[in-house]
């Protein structure tokens, strides 16, 4: 395990967010509305932000304060690209990398997606079903799982106490 960043985040209460590659239309604007809550709650989120909806709640997640969990299912950058400088020289950042392999492979995104799950408090994962390659740990982490209406529910209870 290799980590550069903030290593505090691992003690924050921290979101997983994990999305299947095949996601259900109706789904992608939920996620992003989610994302946008996340952000503005400065809620942690911890994620590899390799699928398109993963790098879609990115973009999201980095326009705010909130701090975020990088987790790289291949080796460290050589090269901290110039966005995660950024964050990493605000503390917003952790990056952790879980595997020495230069490139992500499906081995190595399960071992990534154990861990992020492992790690979490809390699981969102979108498009998971049988075929998905999630399916075993949304199985596994069942009772850390939460859908993408818990929050906004808890809010509008929230809002009308």
């Amino acid at each position: 395990m290799e980590y550069i960043g903030n290593r505090d985040l691992l003690n924050q209460p921290k979101t997983a967010f994990l999305a299947s590659n095949t996601i259900p239309p109706d789904m992608v604007l939920k996620c992003y509305d989610w994302a946008t809550m996340m952000r503005d709650e400065g809620q942690c989120v911890i994620s590899g932000f390799s699928s398109h909806l993963e790098k879609d709640v990115w973009d999201f997640l980095v326009k705010g304060q909130q701090p975020i969990i990088l987790v790289l299912a291949r080796e460290m950058y050589k090269r901290i690209p110039q966005e995660l400088q950024t964050l990493l020289a605000t503390k917003r950042l952790l990056i952790i990398c879980t595997s020495s392999s230069p490139r992500q492979s499906k081995v190595t995104a399960f071992a990534r997606n154990t861990y992020i799950c492992e790690h979490a408090d809390e699981i969102l994962m979108i498009g998971v079903n049988e075929k998905s390659s999630l399916y075993p740990l949304k199985i596994k982490h069942h009772s850390k799982l939460i859908t993408i209406l818990d929050r906004f529910e808890s809010k509008m209870e929230e809002g009308h106490r």
